[in-house]
């Protein structure tokens, strides 16, 4: 049975792991660094994400483990506050800041939906998810307040966006100001990526009875282990000095 590794520090852990399991794969909880070593994949839940990494480093699940996990490329998929620690940037954050793991390149702007009174759910167009899952072209996504990546680099996938109001402002801090205009000529963010081995999502598919966004993460798991058994060259062994040493041998009568 596949085994998939899912941070169970704080937030949707649980629902993420049933969802795994109504695929008929095995998901396990992951705490502490070690575990790490037993796993290929990982799912990064939604939750909030200052209190996951306060608690992570409670755990002593420092950020280097989990950023060294992705930069082996191993198969990994943050979906909400798991988006935000796997953008290698991250905007609209509250005072200080928080660590990020990063290798997902794009800009992601913390809160963009509002507080948690401005949580909604939307149908969100997923034609590559449609695609390759089937079903219908729209997935039913669920936003708790949400982020939104607003800028991604050369290499992102984008898999689903969402529109926006021309005039939604991104944040009243000056810093990030350099973001409206790219957005009000949008009218739209993105809500879903793909980056070699990383997927993320804005919003929790775990939270709904739809699970292709699971099965979609579960076969880019294995398309990506099939690429790393391809790329292993089995080592050429030569035969004839092994041969040429057992023709010298003596016979004996």
């Amino acid at each position: 049975m596949t085994i998939i590794g899912v941070l169970a520090l704080q937030g949707s852990f649980n629902e993420h792991i049933a969802a795994l399991r109504r695929l008929g794969v095995e998901g396990v909880q992951i705490r502490k660094p070690e575990q790490l070593h037993n796993i290929t994949s990982l799912i990064i839940p939604g939750g909030e994400s200052t209190t996951m990494a306060k608690i992570a480093e409670y755990h002593n699940l420092v950020f280097p483990s989990l950023r060294e996990f992705v930069k082996m490329g191993k198969p990994v998929w943050g979906t909400c506050a798991g988006l935000i620690f796997l953008a290698d940037k991250a905007i609209g954050q509250k005072t200080g800041g928080q660590q990020l793991i990063g290798g997902l390149d794009c800009t992601v702007h913390r809160n963009f939906f509002g507080s948690q009174i401005q949580s909604f759910e939307a149908e969100v167009l997923a034609s590559e998810l449609a695609s390759t899952e089937g079903g219908p072209e729209t997935f039913r996504a669920v936003f708790i307040r949400a982020p939104a990546i607003v800028e991604v680099g050369p290499e992102v996938q984008v898999l689903a966006d969402y529109p926006v109001p021309s005039n939604k402002l991104l944040s009243s801090d000056s810093s990030i100001e350099d973001q409206k205009e790219k957005v009000e000529e949008q009218s739209k963010v993105i809500v879903a990526v793909r980056q070699g081995n990383i997927l993320a999502t804005a919003f929790h598919p775990e939270l709904t009875a739809d699970t292709r966004w699971h099965s979609y993460f579960l076969k880019m798991a294995n398309e990506i282990r099939e690429e790393v058994l391809n790329s292993i060259v089995p080592a050429q062994v030569n035969l004839s000095y092994n041969q040429q040493q057992l023709n010298d041998l003596p016979i004996f009568q």
